[in-house]
Order: structure tokens, then C-alpha cells, then sequence
């Protein structure tokens, strides 16, 4: 992404917004301190609203959140920030409006560091109570504005309720008059709690903390809590989840229940536990769709659990030395171990009768784990690892062994998610014994490789992830004598899933400790495995020489990857296999005795041969490919000793390779998948059998690879578009190296019959009518070595020439003269320069018909409903000559001529120049790649030496021609060269007159700066401005070019930028041009021209066609109101253009549209008042009166009348009307 040239456009809080995305967790204090006490202080000037307070307000928010990721560094600045806002809030003479102002900051602030901090610095002495207590009374529920100023003020309720005096000494006399009681306190603060559980803001979660505190008081439980209890199971039961208010009324409540289970003392919630969980179960909340509600209902379920059990420490728990890490360092200072684990005792209480709600929250919590949502699932494991720590040992196995029941593969992804992350609970609280650990390993290893397809997708992310967390806790909760017997298994499935795993996620969760951790965790680090190709085609190669690890590599590649349904990431497999395979073989090889690479090469082929004529689909073509990679991986392994591949293929493997082909059921192009997967995978075999030199010369083996091949590039066009590509560049590969490998009679020699064949066939294609086919025989021909080419390449470069040029039948077969360009490139390369040889090399003989046929192909800008598909024939094109000019100067700079190489720099700097950001830097790449190639240089480089300065070399690497902002103002410094300024400023209009905003911007102000520097030399302007009618001229027809070109026009005049022509008169220059073209361009392509000036003659009527809006406005710049605009423009200039604009105007005020008829006399008007000597002074007003009293949206005979009229008072002659015969 380009850095960009403009000052932000954003203020102070966008640029803190990217400070924060920069430093992430690199802050090492509150360094906003100041600033933060000054916007404070503020606070009481800026209260009443405006764009003054909302900026506070923003700023304010913008330095909390900078501190998300580190809330801890805003802990010795608590407190002088709260006292500052309590100080508003406290006093009495503040406004309303100051007053919730104070607490959206407080709010902010808790946002970011966490109520449970926050909250202690609350004033919370008996003094607070009443003033709180009436803030919130005072307070409106139904106030949307103000529901930071309610949730905080409950919050602060709630701390108040912690003073340890009985809220009945504040109540005083109850009763205020004879026969009137004044409500208490506590049934003041228990109406608010109940009232603001039921709300819909953040308010009602602040009302369940309230609640907490509040219930659970010693004074208060004793008389409320039966009747809170009371009330809220009442409205459990009376709520539905399937309404909206319902929801919100359960969702307070629920978080109510849960808050005073876990504060409140186990011996006053446990009359009420089995009450609560009774209702709770009517409640049905697994059955709701609303996530918030069943997770606070698995919170709730727990909580009840807990209550039911005696809190205690399972004396039978698993443990590994200390808590404490000063215990731990205290006991290695005494030269003692880590503690050992204790040795497992039954309880005292084994006998102890487990409640009878245990069991119901058991099997709750072990439902919570296949919940659909991931929140769910988690605080039901926390649940599950709560609660078997009170249990004896005996039920806490059965609980072990119902988690163990998810891990079934009739069960979904969701219990295993949720069973992992319940085991992984379990391991981190020593509630799985050391004797469970052969079952859940054995479980672990299924869940780490865990993916399941689902529709047209996979699942089993979130297994896999949690599966690597379960690893996590093992190895921190047990010694390493209990994990001993699991590590191999482990460590390799963690090392497969690091390297192999298709979600970056779990690569990145499974790279932890294992065997040789540090040498593979220094290669496949965090970022290491975050690229995917990285992992299968580097890293895994790497680890693959570890012995531990070889086999249950290939072993998972064969097994899980290759036959994957996903055909990029996991079938990518079989490059991995392949590669795997040869590091693989190699390190046996080297350590081993060879018997073994034999054994491993015959252990790997057989299961490979065997799932090639698998029923799947996917199967087969991921073992097509694997045994292909393999193959070729051997032969690589083979040739470092010089010997042949069959010295590591047994005959059995040898003719099974040979036989895949013809077993294989291919089916035809165009009828399913399996045709399109499987004719791929056969010519990526064809290729690494032929790059393994397979001893099958002369087989009729080769006869169906070549009839493959060519049945695949005829049929292209019958092959989905978005795998197009990637079968053609399969079968041309395959071809390329099946003619190295077998159509070779003699060194260097191709045997006459084939080559004739082929030649003659690939030829015949080049005019198939299917533009798919012409690009792959393109590419074919272009694919051939070198001696299937000798003598008869002035035929094969005739055929690609023909391909390369447009004609009216194939004006839209761009991608076959893409490809023809890349394969007349390609052939140049392979058949190098040779002086005197046409038929075959590059010589000079030839050299000038290739450069014509890629310099032709430089102006094709041929659209349809693709875009702009051109760009695909102009970037080949650009390519492909900068090749053949670096392959001649290599070898022989002298067929380079002057004015070609002229030709070439001047097209590719008009490219450089052009719109399309990924072409112009394309272009731009190929620019400086010819200007600075120096081995040896490029000769007739035109003002090299202008050149090199104006691009230094040091300066390649660091502009982004793809950003506009850097481009432009670098590419427009060639118009000071004479040689590229037509085609440099041919970029330039149309870059001007594009769409996108920023390349408009840029490239206007680039040209702007060009042409203010060159103001005061009269010379430089009057030639650049005969450039510019240059290509008025040569493109006046051309709408790619002539409609940014008008608007580029408008431009430059509305900039002034020709003001020095408006003081010579008569002068044939410039503007006489720039009307002249104006009005032929209008001419030809405008509407119907009923009216005609005399002198001019008359032209026919234009059909229909042309008399369409679009074309209209096609004809009119941007628009069909453009022209008078450009028109009033010129009528600064004297003498013939001024009478010229003022005629075209006249013509304007007759137009059939009213639009733009309105339009012409507006702008007349406005011009007219602008420029005071374009008429006289004693005809102005009359002009005037004309223009603003007419109804020009009237009848054209109306109309035509005052129009007339104006004629007369402009001395302009009047247009005479034009017969139309036949007009259309």
C-alpha cells in the first residue's frame, strides 16, 4: 500500500487511533496525563453541546482506548481523574447536563480498565448512601441520552452497600405525618434494583452487581431475600425468550441469580438452590436462540451445582509441585526437587451422600457442552472442572467418562470443541488422574486432526484449536515421567498440525514445546507459519529430517491431505509429499543402510498406485499428484549419485506409473468435476514422468500422453473460467517437458516425422474459431524445445503474428494474442540469436517483423463486458519486448535499431502514464529495467543521460508507481523531453479524464505543475501546446482518448493556463486550433445538427443512432451540459475563436434537449458579465435581458426566434436550417 503525499485528513484522534494500532502493547505509562487533566478541567466550558463537546468527548475516548490492551498503567491515575469528575457530579450548582457529561467520562474509563478496579475508588462511607440513593432516584429510565449516568450511579450504589452498619440506623422516624411512612432504605434500593433489572440498557447489568452486594448483606438476607428470590423466579416463570422484552427481563434476572450464588454464603443460598433450579428448568433456556440467555443459564446451573457441594479441596486431586513459584525457587535454593505428587488418599467423606441436584447439574452442564456457541461451551467446561473438584473421586471419573462420550464421531464439532475444552479444565486443575491418560490422549490425537466438510465448507477450526490447548495443559499439569509414554505421539500430531493445519490458527496454537523444540520452533516461529505454502513446500521439509517425525508426516500427508476435499491447502499435500518424500529419502539414505530407502520407496507407492483407482473423486486426483511429486522427488535423489529413477522404483511401481493413465476413467471436458480435476492431475504426471526420465521412449505409453495433452488444449473452452488457467499451464508444462524428454532423435536433432506433425498441427489451431483454443496451441507452440523449432521458425513466428493482429472477425479474442505475444517472447528465448539463421534463431533477418508484431500489439485497448481487456495484450506486449531487447543486448546490441528502441521507450513511458495503477507500474518496472540494464547498456536509449537523472537508479526501489501520488508527479517530468512528450501527455489526458478520484487528482495537479513552470518560456508552451492538438488530431475520433481529452480541455482553460494567448488576435496558433477540433469533434459526434453557419456548408444528417443521449453525451465531455462550458471558455480568446465559440453557442441555444439550452444561456450569461469587451457596450444589456427573459426550455420556433435575435446582436451570422434526407 502507497504512503501517501497528503496530510492527513483526519485530526488528532484518527493519528492517536494509529499510534495505538502501532505500538499494541509497547507502552510503558499513562503518558496522556496532562492532556487528560486539561480536558477535564475543561469539562465545565464545553457541557452545553456543539461540535465543542462531542470533540472532548471523542478525545477523550481516543486516549482510554489506546490503553486497551494495557487498562494496568492507568492505576496510579484513577484516582485524580475520579475525584476530578465526582467533584462535578457532587456539587450542587452543576447542571444536568455537566453532570452526565462527568459520568459518560467515568464510563469511559470503567470500559477500559474493568468495573471490579474501578469501583473501589468510589466514595462508599454511610455519608454517600442517601446522596446516591437519590441521584438514582431522581434518575429517568426511559432517558436514552443518559444511561452512562444510571449505570454508573448504581455501580457506585452498589460499593455503598458494603458499609458494615445496619441499613435500618439510617432510616431515623419513618414516619413523617400522622397516617404517611416514609419507605426505608433498603426498600428504597431494593425497588431501584428491581426496577433496573428490567431495563433494556447497560444499566440492568450494573442492577444485578447491585443486587449482589445488596441481597447477600447479613441484615438485608435475613427479610429480603426470600422475597427478591420470590420475585425473580416470578418473572422467570412468567417471561418468554421468544419476545423482546422477555428476553431482557430474564436476561436481568439471570445475572441477578448467578451474581448472588457466587457471592452469597453457601449456608443462606442453600435452602433456595433446589427451588431455583427447579424453575430453572422450566424455563427451557437450551432451548432459546439467544446465546446471552443460555450461557447465564449454564452460569446459573453451575453456581447452584457449587452450592449444593461443600466447598473443599479433592484431596485425590493430581498435583505438580507448588502453586507459588517463591515456594518453588525456595525449595530448589534447599536443594531439594520439585515437590513430589501427593499420593492419592481417599476422602474423609467418601461416604458422603452426593445431593440429588447434582446429578441434574451434572447432566446440564454436560449438554451446555455441545451448546452451538462457543461462549457456552466454555462456561459449561469451567462448570464441568468446578464441580468435579468437589466430587468424590468416584462420581468425578464418571464425569471424566461422560466428557469422554463427546468425542464420538456421531457427535457434531460442537462436542468436541466443548469436550476438549472441558478436559482441558480438568488437566489444569489435577482432576484427571494419570490412569485417564491413555483414553483422552488417544481422543486428543482424533480431535487434533478433527475436519469434517459441511456443505460446500469444513468444520472443526475450533476443535483442532482446542485440542492444541488441551496439549497446553497437559504438559503444564503433569510430570514428565507421566507424559513420557505420550510425548512421541503427541509431539509429532502437534508438529503435523503446525505445519499441515489449513487455519493459520491452529498452526500457529500447535508450534509449542516438543522433541528438538527449539531447532524446529527457531525455523516454524509464530510468523513462520502464518503462510500456508511456507508450511507444506519449506518448513515441513525441514522438520521431515528429524527421523521421529518422517514418517508420521507422510503417513498424515497420504492419509488425511491428499485425498482432502479442499484442492488448494491440503491437496497441496502432494507437493509436500513430494518433497517430504525426497528429504525424507535423502536423510535415510544418508544415516541409514540403503535397504531402508527402498523399503521406505515401496512402503509409500503401493497405498499411492492403490488410491489412484479409488471411488473419490477427490482421492484420486490427490494420489495422481502425490505420485507424481514423489516420483520426481526420487529422480532428483537418483540423479545426485548418477543413477537412474528405477534404481528407487521396483518394476511393479514403474508400470504402474505408466498404467494411471489409461485406468484412470478421464472423463470428457465440460461434463463434471472429475473431467477437469482429473485431466489436470495426468498432465502434472506427464510432466514429472518426463522430468524423471521414465525409460518409456518409444511406448505407445506416449501416444496417449500426446493425445491427452492436445484433446485438453482443443477443449479449453469447455473448462470452468476460474480453473482455466491452471489447466492450461498443466498441459502446456506437460508438453514442454514430454518433447524434451522423448521426441529426441539425435542430440539436438527432432525426429522429422513428429516435428511436422505437431508444427503443422499447432498451426492449424492457431485459426480455430474458440479463442480458448488459439491461446493454448498459442502457448503450446510457444512451450516447444528448442530442436522441435529448427527450421521451422519463420513458420511457427508467421502463425503466432497472425494470432497477435486484430482483426474485425477476432477483435475480441484478447486473451489468445495475450498468449500468442507470451509465446513469441518465450520462442525467442529458447531459440537465442544466431547471426544469419531466420529459420532458427533471432536475427536480423527477422528481428524487425517480431519487434512489429509486439509494437503493434502495445496500442490495443480493446474493452468488452470485462473492462478494459486490453491491458492483458499491452502488459504481455511490454513484457515480451523488454525480454527480446535484454536478449539482444546480451548477445547482439547491434540489431537493436534506433528508432525501435525510440518506439519502445515512448510506448512504455505512455503506459507509465496511463490510469490502470497495476499496469502503470507494470509499465513503469519495465521502463527502468531497460533504462538502467547495463550488461551492457541499452543503446539508443533517447536522453539517456536526462533520463538517469530524472530516475536515478538509487530511487528504483522506493517509489510505488502504483500509488498515483508518487507516480505522476515523477512521470510528467518527461514532457520536458521532446521525444516522449506526444505519447507521455497521451497518458496524461487519459488519466486526467479517468473516474477514479485520486489518479484524477494527482495527474491534474502534476500536469498544473508542469505547465506553471513552463508559463514564462512562450517556446515551451507553444510546443507543448502543438502537442496537444497533435493528439487532437490523431484522435479526434477516438472516445477512449477525445472525451478525457475535452475534459482535460476544460481543465487547463478554467486554470488559466493559456492566458498568454489571449492578448494575440489574429495569430494562427494555438486557439484557432483548439476550435477548430472542438467543432469537428461536436460535429461528428453530437446530435442531429439541424442548423449549420452558411459559410461552413452543410454536412448530412447523422442517423438515429448518433442521435442518442448517450452518444450525445459522449460527444459533450462529462456530459451533455459540458460543451457550453468549454465553449464560454474560449471566448477569451480574440478575434476568429471568439466569433467561432460565439457560433458554436448560438448553435447550443437551439439543441433539441431544453437542458441544455438552459444550460448554454446560463453560462452565456455568466461569460458575458466575465468578459466585458466580447460585445459592446451599447448592445449588453439588450444581450442580457435576451438571455434571463427567455423561456429557452420553450418550443424550438420560439426559441429559434430570440436565438436568431442574439445572432444579430453578437455579429455572428445566423444558422440556416438543413434539409435531412432520409433522416433516420
Amino acid at each position: 500500500m502507497a504512503l501517501s503525499d497528503e496530510p492527513a485528513a483526519g485530526g488528532p484522534e484518527e493519528e492517536a487511533e494509529d499510534e495505538t494500532l502501532a505500538f499494541g502493547a509497547a507502552l510503558e505509562a499513562f503518558g496522556e496525563s496532562a492532556e487528560t487533566r486539561a480536558l477535564l478541567g475543561r469539562l465545565r466550558e464545553v457541557h452545553g453541546g456543539g461540535p465543542e463537546r462531542e470533540v472532548a468527548l471523542e478525545r477523550f475516548r481516543v486516549i482510554m482506548d489506546k490503553y486497551q490492551e494495557q487498562p494496568h498503567l492507568l492505576d496510579p491515575h484513577l484516582e485524580w481523574m475520579m475525584n476530578l469528575l465526582l467533584d462535578i457530579v457532587q456539587d450542587q450548582t452543576s447542571p444536568a447536563s455537566l453532570v452526565h457529561l462527568a459520568f459518560k467520562f467515568l464510563y469511559i474509563i470503567t470500559k477500559v480498565r474493568g468495573y471490579k478496579t474501578f469501583l473501589r475508588l468510589f466514595p462508599h462511607e454511610v455519608a454517600d448512601v442517601e446522596p446516591v440513593l437519590d441521584l438514582v432516584t431522581i434518575q429517568n429510565p426511559k432517558d436514552h441520552e443518559a444511561w452512562e449516568t444510571r449505570y454508573m450511579l448504581l455501580l457506585w450504589l452498589s460499593v455503598t452497600c458494603l458499609i458494615p452498619f445496619d441499613f435500618s440506623r439510617l432510616d431515623g422516624n419513618l414516619l413523617t405525618q400522622p397516617g404517611q411512612t416514609r419507605m426505608s432504605i433498603m426498600d428504597r434500593i431494593l425497588q431501584i434494583a428491581e426496577s433496573y433489572l428490567i431495563v433494556s440498557d447497560k444499566a440492568r447489568d450494573a442492577a444485578a452487581v447491585l443486587v449482589s452486594r445488596f441481597i447477600t448483606r447479613p441484615d438485608v438476607k435475613q427479610s429480603k431475600m426470600a422475597e427478591f428470590l420470590d420475585w425473580s423466579l416470578c418473572n422467570l416463570a412468567r417471561s418468554s425468550f421468544q419476545t423482546m422484552q422477555g428476553v431482557i427481563t430474564m436476561d436481568g434476572t439471570l445475572q441477578a441469580l448467578a451474581q448472588i450464588f457466587k457471592h452469597g454464603k453457601r449456608e443462606d443460598c442453600l435452602p433456595y438452590a433446589a427451588t431455583v433450579l427447579r424453575c430453572l428448568d422450566g424455563c427451557r433456556l437450551p432451548e432459546s436462540n439467544q446465546t446471552l440467555l443460555r450461557k447465564l443459564g449454564v452460569k446459573l446451573v453451575q453456581r447452584l451445582g457449587l452450592t449444593f457441594l461443600k466447598p473443599k479441596v479433592a484431596a485425590w486431586r493430581y498435583q505438580r509441585g507448588c502453586r507459588s513459584l517463591a515456594a518453588n525457587l525456595q525449595l530448589l535454593t534447599q536443594g531439594q526437587s520439585e515437590q513430589k505428587p501427593l499420593i492419592l488418599t481417599e476422602d474423609d467423606d467418601e461416604d458422603d451422600d452426593v445431593p440429588e441436584g447434582v446429578e441434574r447439574v451434572i447432566e446440564q452442564l454436560l449438554v451446555g457442552l455441545k451448546d452451538k456457541d462457543t461462549v457456552v461451551r466454555w462456561s459449561a467446561a469451567k462448570g464441568i472442572g468446578r464441580m468435579a473438584g468437589r466430587l468424590p473421586r468416584a462420581l468425578a471419573d464418571d464425569v471424566v467418562g461422560s466428557v469422554l462420550d463427546c468425542f464420538s464421531f456421531q457427535e457434531t464439532d460442537k462436542a468436541w470443541h466443548g469436550g476438549c475444552l472441558a478436559l482441558a479444565e480438568l488437566g489444569r486443575r489435577g482432576l484427571l488422574l494419570p490412569s485417564r491418560l491413555v483414553d483422552v490422549v488417544a481422543v486428543i490425537l482424533k480431535a487434533l486432526t478433527y475436519d469434517e466438510k459441511r456443505g460446500a465448507c469444513s468444520v472443526g477450526t475450533n476443535v483442532r484449536d482446542a485440542a492444541c490447548y488441551v496439549c497446553w495443559a497437559f504438559a503444564r499439569a503433569y510430570e514428565p515421567q507421566e507424559l513420557k509414554p505420550f510425548v512421541t505421539a503427541i509431539s509429532s500430531a502437534l508438529v503435523i498440525a503446525a505445519v499441515f493445519d489449513r487455519d493459520i490458527n491452529c498452526r500457529r496454537a500447535a508450534s509449542g514445546t516438543f522433541p528438538h523444540g527449539i531447532d524446529i520452533l527457531t525455523t516454524a516461529d509464530y510468523f513462520a507459519v502464518g503462510n500456508r505454502s511456507n508450511c507444506f513446500l519449506v518448513i515441513s521439509v525441514f522438520i521431515a529430517g528429524f527421523p521421529e517425525y518422517t514418517q508420521p508426516m507422510i503417513d498424515h500427508l497420504v492419509t488425511m491431505k491428499i485425498n482432502h476435499w479442499d484442492g488448494y491447502p491440503p491437496r497441496r499435500g502432494h507437493l509436500g509429499a513430494g518433497r517430504v518424500q525426497h528429504t525424507a529419502a535423502s536423510a535415510v539414505h544418508m544415516y541409514t543402510p540403503s535397504p531402508a530407502l527402498s523399503a521406505l520407496s515401496l512402503a509409500v507407492f503401493p497405498r499411492l498406485l492403490s488410491m489412484t483407482l479409488s471411488p473419490d473423486l477427490h482421492t484420486r486426483h490427490g494420489s495422481i499428484l502425490a505420485c507424481a511429486e514423489v516420483a520426481y522427488a526420487l529422480y532428483k535423489l537418483a540423479a545426485q549419485e548418477n543413477r537412474p529413477v528405477t534404481d528407487h522404483l521396483d518394476e511393479q511401481a514403474v508400470q504402474g506409473l505408466k498404467q494411471i493413465h489409461q485406468q484412470v476413467c478421464v472423463q470428457p471436458l465440460g461434463v463434471g468435476l472429475g473431467g477437469q480435476l482429473m485431466r489436470q492431475a495426468v498432465c502434472v504426471l506427464i510432466e514429472k514422468l518426463s522430468l524423471s526420465k521414465m525409460p518409456f521412449r518409444g511406448d505407445t505409453v506416449i501416444d496417449g500422453w500426446q493425445w491427452l495433452i492436445n484433446d485438453t488444449l482443443r477443449h479449453l473452452h469447455l473448462i470452468s473460467s476460474h480453473s482455466r488457467q491452471q489447466m492450461k499451464d498443466a498441459a502446456v508444462s506437460a508438453l514442454a517437458a514430454l518433447c524434451s524428454e522423448y521426441y529426441m532423435k539425435e542430440p539436438g536433432e527432432a525426429d522429422p516425422a513428429i516435428q511436422e506433425e505437431l508444427i503443422t498441427q499447432y498451426l492449424a489451431e492457431l485459426r480455430n474459431p474458440e479463442e480458448m483454443t488459439r491461446c493454448g496451441f498459442s502457448l503450446a507452440l510457444g512451450a516447444l524445445p528448442g530442436f522441435l523449432l529448427k527450421g521451422r521458425l519463420q513458420q511457427v513466428l508467421t502463425g503466432l503474428r497472425a494470432v497477435t493482429h486484430t482483426s474485425p472477425e477476432d477483435v475480441s479474442f484478447a486473451e489468445s494474442r495475450r498468449d500468442g505475444l507470451k509465446a513469441i517472447a518465450r520462442i525467442c528465448q529458447t531459440v537465442g540469436v544466431k547471426a544469419g539463421a531466420p529459420d532458427e534463431a533471432v536475427c536480423r533477418e527477422n528481428v524487425s517483423q517480431i519487434y512489429c508484431a509486439l509494437l503493434g500489439c502495445m496500442d490495443d485497448y480493446t474493452t468488452d463486458s470485462r473492462g478494459d481487456v486490453g491491458t492483458w495484450v499491452r502488459k504481455a506486449a511490454m513484457t515480451s519486448l523488454m525480454d527480446l531487447t535484454l536478449l539482444l543486448a546480451r548477445s547482439q546490441p547491434e540489431l537493436i535499431e534506433a528508432h525501435i528502441c525510440e518506439r519502445i521507450m515512448c510506448c512504455v513511458a505512455q503506459q507509465a502514464s496511463e490510469k490502470i495503477d497495476r499496469f502503470r507500474a507494470h509499465a513503469a518496472s519495465v521502463f527502468l529495467t531497460l533504462l538502467h540494464f547495463d550488461s551492457p547498456p541499452i543503446p539508443h536509449v533517447p536522453h539517456r543521460g536526462e533520463l538517469e537523472k530524472l530516475f536515478p537508479r538509487s530511487d528504483v526501489a522506493s517509489v510505488n508507481w502504483s500509488a498515483p501520488s508518487q507516480a505522476f508527479p515523477r512521470i510528467t517530468q518527461l514532457l520536458g523531453l521532446p521525444t516522449y512528450r506526444y505519447h507521455v501527455l497521451l497518458g496524461l489526458v487519459v488519466s486526467l479524464g479517468g473516474l477514479t478520484e485520486s489518479t484524477i487528482r494527482h495527474s491534474t495537479q502534476s500536469l498544473f505543475e508542469y505547465m506553471k513552470g513552463i508559463q514564462s518560456d512562450p517556446q515551451a508552451l507553444g510546443s507543448f501546446s502543438g502537442t496537444l492538438l497533435q493528439i487532437f488530431e490523431d484522435n479526434l475520433l477516438n472516445e477512449r482518448v477525445s472525451v478525457p481529452l475535452l475534459k482535460t480541455l476544460d481543465h487547463v482553460l478554467t486554470h488559466g493556463c493559456f492566458d498568454i494567448f489571449t492578448t494575440e488576435e489574429e495569430r494562427p496558433h494555438f486557439p484557432q486550433w483548439l476550435s477548430k477540433c472542438d467543432t469537428r469533434v461536436c460535429r461528428h459526434s453530437a446530435d442531429v445538427r439541424t442548423h449549420t453557419p452558411p459559410a461552413w456548408g452543410s454536412r448530412p444528417a447523422l442517423c438515429s443512432r448518433i442521435c442518442s443521449p448517450q452518444v450525445s453525451a459522449w460527444a459533450f465531455g462529462s456530459g451533455p451540459c459540458a460543451a457550453p462550458g468549454r465553449f464560454c471558455g474560449m471566448v477569451q480568446f480574440p478575434g476568429d475563436v471568439r466569433r467561432q465559440a460565439l457560433l458554436q453557442l448560438c448553435l447550443l441555444l437551439c439543441h433539441r434537449f431544453p437542458l441544455i439550452r438552459k444550460t448554454t444561456a446560463s453560462q452565456v450569461y455568466e461569460t458575458l458579465l466575465t468578459y466585458s469587451d466580447v460585445v459592446g457596450a451599447d448592445v449588453l444589456d439588450e444581450v442580457v435581458t435576451v438571455l434571463s427573459d427567455t423561456a429557452w426550455d420553450a418550443e424550438l420556433a420560439v426559441v429559434r426566434e430570440q436565438r436568431n435575435r442574439l445572432c444579430d446582436l453578437l455579429g455572428v451570422p445566423r444558422p440556416q436550417l438543413v434539409p435531412q434526407p432520409g433522416a433516420c
